[in-house]
């Protein structure tokens, strides 16, 4: 009987050892599942972390970075006009520009004219499309600026004397003498890009 007993009580141990075991081995799984899970989103915020950084350490280009000059003045037949608009940095250090600059036109006195954009391909080039454009100190970004002038007696024409062009995501804009007349003030531009080739 004692014998029985001894065998029964060594049969109990190994199955409880067995349940144990196997209830540390599930609960060493389930850690390594909840470890696993934390160092992944660790680096997923880490990663965040490192693009934005990225971001914030090149800003976009303010106004007072940037220097407007004309480029090529640019003709042709029926009545089109146009100019390559740079847009240069001197601020020192690098910085992004992205998209279209605004347009807007003004009088001698610099007031300003009704004035429609239309952004997109040109009389004279072929629209880059938006893309981000790093620029260096001393680089330049270039889009070019459209437009009809029939005659000085076209009905809707306006007399502008300055062209207003603000860089994107800026709220100040940067002029320069444009003594043209313009149909209903209807300008077209394309996207600002490191070079585009025109048709003169």
């Amino acid at each position: 009987m004692n014998e029985v007993r001894n065998i029964t009580d060594q049969t109990a141990t190994a199955k409880h050892r067995h349940r144990a075991d196997r209830n540390l081995g599930r609960t060493m799984i389930g850690l390594g599942a909840v470890v696993g899970l934390g160092l992944a989103a660790w680096a997923g915020t880490a990663n965040a972390a490192t693009s934005t950084a990225t971001a914030k350490a090149t800003p976009t280009c303010s106004a007072a970075a940037l220097k407007a000059t004309y480029g090529q003045q640019l003709g042709g037949g029926m009545n089109h006009a146009g100019v390559v608009i740079r847009l240069r940095n001197l601020s020192g250090k690098t910085c992004l520009l992205r998209g279209y600059p605004g347009l807007g036109l003004e009088n001698s006195a610099h007031k300003k004219l009704a004035t429609h954009t239309t952004w997109g391909n040109t009389w004279y080039a072929h629209n880059p499309g938006k893309k981000t454009l790093t620029l260096k100190d001393g680089e330049s970004a270039e889009a070019v600026v459209a437009w009809t002038h029939a005659n000085t007696g076209t009905s809707g024409a306006v007399h502008a004397a300055y062209l207003e062009i603000t860089p994107p995501a800026s709220t100040q804009h940067k002029t320069l003498a444009l003594p043209q007349w313009v149909d209903h003030g209807d300008l077209a531009v394309t996207a600002l890009a490191k070079h585009i080739t025109v048709t003169p």
